[in-house]
C-alpha cells in the first residue's frame, strides 16, 4: 500500500513585537522517534495580509568588509538525525546561567524553553528555566503590538506544528550565552517560556527550540538587529554513523569550493534555493524545470529527516534510482507501516557505498552542480544488515520540494542572509574545525563583556580540553570528574566506580584507569584514563568526543552511591603521546616474565627443600593508599 499523506494547516497565534512580523511559524515535522516517519507538510498560510519580510530590513544591510569585522558564535551539535530525529545545540539563559538542549530549526521562528511556571510540560533534558533564580529576568509587557495575557499584563506566543504538538507560553527578555568557544559576548534577547506544550513536543527529549527562521523574534534577526553578528549562520551535520557536528551564528569565510544556489527572501520566509535539475549517475531528469518552483519552491528544512519531491519528480527519481540498481535486491524496509524502496547487498562501510549506489546531483538556477553522496539520500536498514532504504519521498499532491537534514549530511549549509544565497560544501563535520581552522578564527578561552551587567551572565566554562589539531586518531582521553561524596564514602567503591564507567560508555574495564583521586569536604575529583584496547585501533575524534559528550550531557546512569558527578576536565592525546598505558603493561610483563626465569632457576631447589612443609596462605589485595590532596577549584 502506497504511503499517504496529510495536509495540515499550522495554526499561529504568534506575538508581533512590531508590525512588521511575520505571522508564521514555518517548523515542519519532525522525525522524533526511532522507527516513525511523519510525512512532511507546509503550513497553508504563511504571512498576515500587511505583513512584510523583515529580512528586508535596511538594518541588516551589512556591508562586507564590515561584517567581517563581527564575532560569531561557534557552537556544537549534538544527537543524531535519525535516532533522535533532530540535532540539537546549548544555550544558556539568565544570570546565574541555566543550560538548555535546543532543536536547531531554521523553519521555526522563535526561541523557548519550559518554564518553571509550567501547568503542562514533559520531562526533558534539563531543568525547567526559573525566571525567579536569574537577576537579568524581564518579563515582556504588554503592548498594542502584542497578543495579551491579561491576568499577567505579558506577551504571550502560541505555536502549533503540522503535527499537531503545540507549545504556548509567555515572553521574557534575558541574557542569552552561547559558551566559551565562542567570540560573541552575551545579549539580551526576547525568547518563549513555556506554559503548556503537547503531542511530540511534550514528549521529547530536547528542551526546547532554537528558531532560527526570518522573523522578528527570530535568535539571528533580533542578533542582527543589535548589529553584534553579521547577517549568516551555517550548519554542519554529521554522517550516517556520526551524528551530531557544528554551527556558527554569525558570518564565516567560505571555502573557495563552496558552490552556491540563489535564495530568495521576497518569496517566503522559507530558505529556499533555485533547484533546476536532478541527474542520477550523470544522467538527467526528463523534468521541466518548473516541477521544483511549485508553491514554495524548493525549501531547505533543518528540523525535517527526509526529502519530499513533487509526485512527478519523484517518480522519475525512483525510476532511475531502481534502473541503476538493478543488480541489488529489492527487500521490503524496517517499518511494515511504509512501502519504503530498500536494497541489501551494498555492505556495512559507508565509505564504500559510493561504489554501489550512484552519484545524485543537484543543479541550481546558476548553473552550479553540488553532488550528493549515498549518505545524502539514503538511510541505514536498521533491521538488514548491509541494506540502505531511499531516504526521498513524494509529498503527496503538494507541489513544494522539501530538503530535510538527509539532504545535508557532512555537509557545511551557509546561510548568507545578507547576500541572499545558500552554500553547500562537503566535509566531514566531526573534524570541521580542523578543516575550517584558517577560515574560522579560532575561539576565545575567555568571552569578555562590553557592559558589566552581562559579566555574570557568561556562559559556565565547559571542560577545558585539548584537541590535537590535525590528529583524527585519538589514543587516550583523559578525564577529570567530580562527585558530591567524601574521600572516606568514594574510596571504597573506586573499584565498582571503573567497571561502571567502563559499562556506561560501552568500553572495556581494562580501557579505564584511575590516575589520582583527591578529596576536600564532601566533594571528590578523580582523573582517569581512558585508553584504547591493547592491538586494536586507536580511537576516532568521532568516537573520542562520543565518550565527552555523554560524560558532558550526563548520559551516564550512576547508582545513587556516587551522589551527582560533573565533567570538570578532558584532554584527548593522539596515538604519538599515548599508549603509554599500553606500553607500561608491555614492560611490566616481559620484566615480570625475566624475573620469573631467574627467580625459577634460583628457588627451585629451596622449594624442593620445602615441598613437605608447605602451607595454603591466603592473600588479600594491597590497598594501596591515595595521598589526600588539596582540591583543584572546579
Amino acid at each position: 500500500m502506497a504511503r499517504t499523506f496529510t495536509h495540515l494547516i499550522l495554526i499561529l497565534h504568534i506575538a508581533i513585537l512590531v508590525p512588521s512580523s511575520i505571522a508564521a511559524d514555518t517548523s515542519f515535522l519532525r522525525n522524533r522517534h526511532h522507527g516513525s516517519r511523519p510525512t512532511m507538510v507546509l503550513p497553508l498560510y504563511l504571512t498576515a495580509p500587511n505583513s512584510s519580510t523583515s529580512a528586508l530590513d535596511p538594518r541588516r544591510q551589512l556591508h562586507g568588509s564590515e561584517s567581517k569585522r563581527h564575532p560569531n558564535a561557534r557552537m556544537r551539535l549534538h544527537d543524531d538525525l535519525l535516532l533522535n530525529g533532530y540535532y540539537t545545540t546549548r544555550l544558556w539563559i539568565g544570570t546565574p546561567p541555566q543550560m538548555f538542549a535546543l532543536i536547531v530549526d531554521t523553519g521555526s521562528t522563535v526561541t523557548y524553553v519550559p518554564c518553571s511556571t509550567c501547568e503542562q510540560c514533559g520531562r526533558h533534558q534539563d531543568p525547567k528555566f526559573q525566571p525567579d533564580l536569574s537577576s537579568t529576568y524581564q518579563p515582556v509587557k504588554c503592548t498594542l503590538d502584542c497578543n495579551c495575557d491579561n491576568d499577567r499584563m505579558q506577551c504571550v506566543y502560541e505555536r502549533q506544528y503540522a503535527e499537531m504538538s503545540t507549545s504556548s507560553g509567555v515572553l521574557g527578555e534575558d541574557v542569552i550565552s552561547f559558551g566559551n568557544q565562542s567570540e560573541l559576548a552575551p545579549q539580551r534577547a526576547v525568547f518563549g517560556c513555556e506554559n503548556v506544550e503537547t503531542g511530540d513536543l511534550y514528549s521529547q527529549h530536547a528542551d526546547g527550540i532554537m528558531g532560527l527562521g526570518r522573523g522578528d523574534l527570530s535568535i539571528m534577526d533580533q542578533l542582527v538587529d543589535k548589529n553584534v553578528v553579521s547577517d549568516s549562520f551555517s550548519l554542519c551535520y554529521g554522517g550516517m554513523d556520526v551524528g551530531g557536528g557544528a554551527m556558527v551564528l554569525g558570518g564565516i569565510s567560505p571555502p573557495s569550493d563552496m558552490v552556491f544556489a540563489h535564495s530568495d527572501p521576497v518569496r517566503s520566509p522559507y530558505y529556499n534555493i533555485d533547484l533546476k535539475e536532478i541527474h542520477v549517475a550523470g544522467k538527467r531528469l526528463l523534468l521541466n524545470p518548473s516541477v521544483f518552483d511549485g508553491k514554495h519552491g524548493t525549501v531547505l528544512d533543518s528540523g525535517t529527516t527526509y526529502a519530499y519531491l513533487p509526485e512527478e519528480a519523484f517518480l522519475a527519481f525512483k525510476e532511475a534510482i531502481v534502473k541503476e540498481l538493478q543488480s541489488f535486491n529489492q527487500i521490503s524496509g524496517p517499518d511494515p507501516n511504509y512501502n519504503d524502496l530498500c536494497f541489501s547487498g551494498a555492505g556495512i562501510d559507508v565509505s564504500q557505498l559510493s561504489k554501489s549506489f550512484p552519484v545524485v546531483d543537484m543543479v541550481f538556477g546558476n548553473g552550479h552542480k553540488y553532488s550528493l553522496s549515498p549518505e545524502n539520500y539514503m538511510f541505514r536498514h536498521s533491521k538488514v544488515r548491509g541494506a540502505y532504504c531511499l531516504g526521498i519521498f513524494q509529498n503527496g499532491k503538494d507541489p513544494t520540494t522539501l530538503l530535510g537534514g538527509i539532504i545535508v549530511r557532512n555537509t557545511l549549509v551557509m546561510y548568507d542572509r545578507e547576500q541572499t544565497k545558500i552554500g553547500f560544501w562537503k566535509t566531514n563535520c566531526a573534524e570541521l574545525w580542523e578543516r575550517l581552522q584558517i577560515s574560522i578564527a579560532p575561539p576565545n578561552t575567555e568571552v569578555k563583556n562590553s557592559t558589566k551587567s552581562l559579566e555574570p551572565s557568561v556562559a559556565p566554562s565547559m571542560p577545558q580540553h585539548n584537541v590535537p589539531p590535525g590528529e583524527f586518531r585519538i589514543a587516550q582521553i583523559t578525564i577529570v570528574i567530580s562527585f558530591n561524596i567524601s574521600y572516606e564514602d568514594m574510596k571504597p567503591h573506586l573499584t565498582e566506580l571503573a567497571g561502571l564507567i567502563a559499562h556506561e560508555l560501552d568500553i572495556n574495564t581494562s580501557q579505564v584507569h584511575l590516575l589520582n583521586f583527591t578529596s576536600a569536604g564532601n566533594v571528590s575529583l578523580a582523573r582517569w584514563a581512558i585508553t584504547s584496547r591493547p592491538y586494536a585501533d586507536n580511537f576516532s575524534n568521532a568516537t573520542a568526543m562520543s565518550i565527552i559528550d555523554r560524560l558532558a550531557e550526563h548520559h551516564m546512569q550512576l547508582p545513587d552511591t556516587f551522589k551527582s558527578y560533573k565533567l570538570v576536565e578532558w584532554n584527548l592525546e593522539p596515538p604519538s603521546k599515548s599508549n603509554w598505558w599500553q606500553r607500561y603493561y608491555m614492560v611490566v610483563g616481559l620484566a615480570f616474565v625475566l624475573t620469573l626465569l631467574l627467580g625459577l632457576s634460583i628457588v627451585g631447589m629451596f622449594l624442593i627443600w620445602k615441598k613437605r612443609q608447605q602451607s595454603v596462605h591466603s592473600y588479600k589485595p594491597v590497598d594501596a593508599a591515595v595521598p589526600e590532596q588539596e582540591l583543584q577549584p572546579l
